[in-house]
Formats: C-alpha cells, structure tokens, sequence
C-alpha cells in the first residue's frame, strides 16, 4: 500500500476539499469517488484507510494537482475539541518555574482543552494577534489524532486508538491573569482565542511513524530557532496521556491531543511574537508548518 498524507486544501471560491498526498501530487478524494471530510473519514478510520490506500495506489486514475499548486487548510475542519497537555517537559517545567523539576510518580497528566472550531487554522493562515494581549508566545508540539472512540483505554493498547500525527502550535496569551480571582493563569484567555491553534500541514497515518516517541520538534521564528528538542523528552508519553484521559471522558474519532511543548518558548525572557514574524515549526517524520504573523482585531 503507497505511503499518503491526509489533507484539506481550497478548491474553487475556497471551499474545503478533502485530498491525499502522495509524493508531491495531491489527489482530490471527490474525484475518487469519497464523498464528506476528513472529520468524517475518521469516524470509521480503519474502512477509510483501506481505501485511502488503494487509491494512492492509482494516483494515475483520479483528479490530481501538484502540491505546489495548492492552498492547503488545516488537516481536520474541525475537531470539537483538542486535549493540550502542560507542562509535559521537564526542560519546559524548568524553565516556566524557575527550575523546579516535578516528579512522575507523585503527578499526573495535566490538561486544559482548546474549542476546534474556534481556535484551529492551517497552514500559510495568518496568525492574528488579538488586541486583548500584548504577549503572544509560540509552542511547537507533537499532535495525536484519535482513530476510534476510546474509554478506560490502557496505555499498552493505545496505540490502537490513533490515526496519525499532525504538527500543532499552542499559541498562548501570557498576559492573561485573572484579576481578583485567586488562581495563577486565566485558562481560558490565555489558550482560547481566535486561530490560537495553528495545525497540519497534514495527517500522517500512525503506520508511517515507526516511533512517536522519537521525533525531532524544532520551531523558529523568522530565521532564529527557538525550540530544538525530541518527543522521546516527553514527561508523560503519548500512550500515559490517552489513559489518563479516557478513563475520564470518552475520545471520539477526530479529537486531537497536543502532547506539551519542550523548552524555548518566549515566556522566560520576554519574547513575544509581532506582526511581520513568521513562525516555521518542523516535526520530524510530518513535515513542517509555516504561519505568517499579524496584527488582529
């Protein structure tokens, strides 16, 4: 079976058209005969990666279109929800804490979620930087699409619950403090807000990740590279996190989990993003994912 890429691109008056890449050719799945998104392509994974396969195999016989030629959106329009894990990195631990190291066995994983809709963009989409804060900063991570739904999952059987890995950048608004209440971060502002989450370029099929837990996650801003770091630095592994989180809520088909960020976000030392940068994140294994930055509303 080819080796493909799942994807969005915009067809005509930029509608969202669902596609595979395969090499550098991107074939339109319509053309193949596979009607819905890539949303509802992941509600029955299995079926629809068999066919995905096949017609990569045949790219010859449907509607194709170099990937050059092409405005790609985000892999998945939309997912409900994206499971952001923080502090999953002992060098980010460190540095957003003044060098405390938390240890294993006496934590857990710990979340905070993201509205799909709301805060998911793709790749070349503008970063808008909201004019309630002053103090955007990136974060490079390694992000989980879920393949099947998922309960009291054990993390030796994880692995069985995934569909691919797509790139993510946690934007967060580090300015956002909740005044008067008695709590360190305000949560919600401080993650939520338009297109504070970039992802793709696309979905790479688990199968074509021989191992997840040792990717390369490098992130630059302009021409400067700010993160520089590997998946196998995870503080609870991809499989520890869909334990912790279906043994408390249901993962459906199409949610996504972002697995934390490692060092060399802008936050220790004041660095923040403006408009006229460019935020390039790379993971190896996927590809990479290329954001403009500017100012919004």
């Amino acid at each position: 079976m080819a080796s493909f890429r799942l994807l969005n691109y915009a067809g005509a008056e930029g509608k969202p058209r669902p596609g595979i890449l395969v090499g550098d050719e991107v074939i339109d799945l319509e053309s193949a005969g596979l009607s819905g998104s890539t949303y509802e392509m992941l509600q029955d994974w299995d079926a629809s990666q068999k066919k995905l396969g096949e017609i990569a195999d045949d790219p010859a016989s449907y509607d194709c279109h170099p990937l050059t030629d092409v405005d790609l959106l985000a892999p998945i329009l939309y997912p409900p929800v994206v499971y952001n894990a923080a502090q999953n990195y002992v060098d980010h631990q460190k540095e957003m804490s003044g060098g405390t190291e938390l240890v294993k066995e006496d934590t857990h994983p710990y979340f905070f979620l993201k509205a799909g809709p709301h805060c998911i963009i793709g790749p070349g989409a503008d970063i808008r930087l909201p004019a309630v804060s002053d103090f955007i900063d990136w974060e490079a991570e390694l992000a989980v699409v879920i393949g099947k739904p998922a309960r009291n999952v054990k993390a030796k059987d994880a692995l069985d619950y995934i569909a691919g890995y797509t790139i993510f950048n946690d934007l967060s608004a580090r300015d956002m403090k909740p005044a008067g209440r008695p709590f360190n971060v305000h949560w919600f502002s401080h993650k939520n807000f338009d297109g504070s989450g970039p992802m793709g370029p696309w979905m790479v099929p688990a199968n074509d990740i021989p191992d997840p837990h040792d990717v390369d996650i490098k992130l630059w801003v302009n021409d400067e590279l700010k993160q520089d770091s590997n998946s196998k630095y995870l503080f609870f592994d991809i499989y520890e996190q869909i334990e912790y989180i279906s043994a408390r809520m249901t993962m459906r088909p199409g949610d996504v989990i972002a697995t934390g960020t490692p060092s060399g976000v802008g936050a220790p030392y004041g660095g923040r993003l403006k408009p006229g940068d460019t935020v390039t994140i790379e993971i190896g294994g996927i590809g990479k994912l290329v954001n403009p930055v500017v100012q919004g509303d």
